[in-house]
């Protein structure tokens, strides 16, 4: 009987090396490859059937680990991130390789999910939105800063509001000044349209997700944020308990114990940066529940409001992680029944 065979694979954004050995660690090849589907596929079929791959969540791994899983690979998707390379002496594409095999038969690789092809594209979507959103903000950002070199002050706390626009179209400044500004507020507007049309798209795409509507019952949680939370979670499945989750999305300070000593630092901030990010901002908006908000108050009258922050959102994400596992949240519609 032919035993399943280990391969490593260092992907690049052009080329990729590709190391494959035997159940005992022995090499059987190293090849490399221009990075394209046909010349994967033949590289891979000198693997034998259902080979255990280990591939490095690199730039542009989608089209990589579709391939191989076409292929009936068993594919292991490693986060960069565990793997801790900058602490060896030396280097290469082939040591890494060896590394990840040697890894891969103790079953210590650091693991990623791999999402879906669809929710990949969801993903897309939402981070894409998210970042025109931060474009249009600093665009928003200059025009700010113009105004307060000439010591002007809006008379609305919004700028971009119907009274805010107007009032800018309205100020005589002198030439350099007016055309950076009316630039500036003609590419606003085009972020606007980009903006609209993402979130029409992506609302039309969760329109009928149920679990999409259950986290819209959480005070702070809209459209928007109720999105990010659905594409980048994915399936909550994969995560045991809220406290799981928390942890993946970096709201769970560090630990440091030796011995008889324990001290818990900041929050480790290594997960996903747009979930942590939509679970503060929905705690900043309205605090959450009743009960959020009595924890919040409580907490940052004796370690501060940044803390009490954080705390808040771990909160709201559990009732997240019961709200997309459940399809309800359990606390909330007993609290409206009474």
């Amino acid at each position: 009987m032919e035993q399943r065979q280990y391969v490593a694979i260092d992907l690049h954004r052009r080329r990729s090396l590709i190391v494959r050995q035997n159940a005992r660690g022995e090499q059987l090849s190293v090849v490399n490859i221009d990075n394209d589907p046909v010349a994967l596929s033949l590289a891979m079929a000198e693997a034998g059937p259902n080979p255990e791959v280990a591939i490095e969540a690199t730039y542009g791994w989608y089209w990589a680990v579709d391939v191989l899983e076409a292929q009936g690979a068993n594919v292991h998707l490693v986060h960069p991130n565990g793997l801790a390379w900058d602490d060896r002496r030396v280097k290469s594409d082939y040591r890494d390789c060896v590394e990840l095999l040697k890894r891969l038969r103790l079953g210590e690789l650091p693991e990623a999910w791999i999402a879906p092809v669809g929710l990949r594209g969801l993903r897309e979507m939402v981070r894409q939105r998210a970042k025109l959103v931060a474009l249009r903000s600093g665009l928003k950002v200059q025009v700010h800063a113009v105004l307060a070199k000439h010591g002007l002050h809006p008379p609305v706390s919004d700028l971009w509001s119907q009274a805010g626009t107007e009032w800018v179209e309205a100020l005589k400044l002198p030439a350099p000044y007016a055309f950076k500004v009316e630039s500036l507020c003609e590419l606003i507007d085009v972020y606007d349209r980009q903006v609209g049309q993402y979130e029409r798209i992506i609302w039309d795409w969760l329109r009928d997700d149920v679990r999409y509507h259950a986290i819209q019952a959480v005070p702070g949680v809209g459209e928007t944020l109720g999105a990010v939370f659905i594409a980048e979670i994915g399936d909550v499945g994969r995560f045991p308990s809220p406290e799981h989750l928390c942890s993946w999305a970096g709201l769970t300070p560090k630990l440091r114990e030796s011995d008889v000593k324990s001290r818990a630092g900041h929050i480790t901030k290594q997960g996903s940066p747009l979930v942590r990010w939509a679970a503060v901002e929905a705690v900043m908006r309205t605090r959450g529940t009743p009960k959020i908000k009595r924890d919040f108050e409580r907490i940052a009258e004796r370690r501060g409001k940044g803390i009490a922050r954080v705390a808040a959102a771990r909160k709201l994400l559990t009732l997240v992680y019961y709200g997309m596992r459940d399809g309800h949240i359990r606390c909330l519609e007993q609290a409206d029944a009474g």
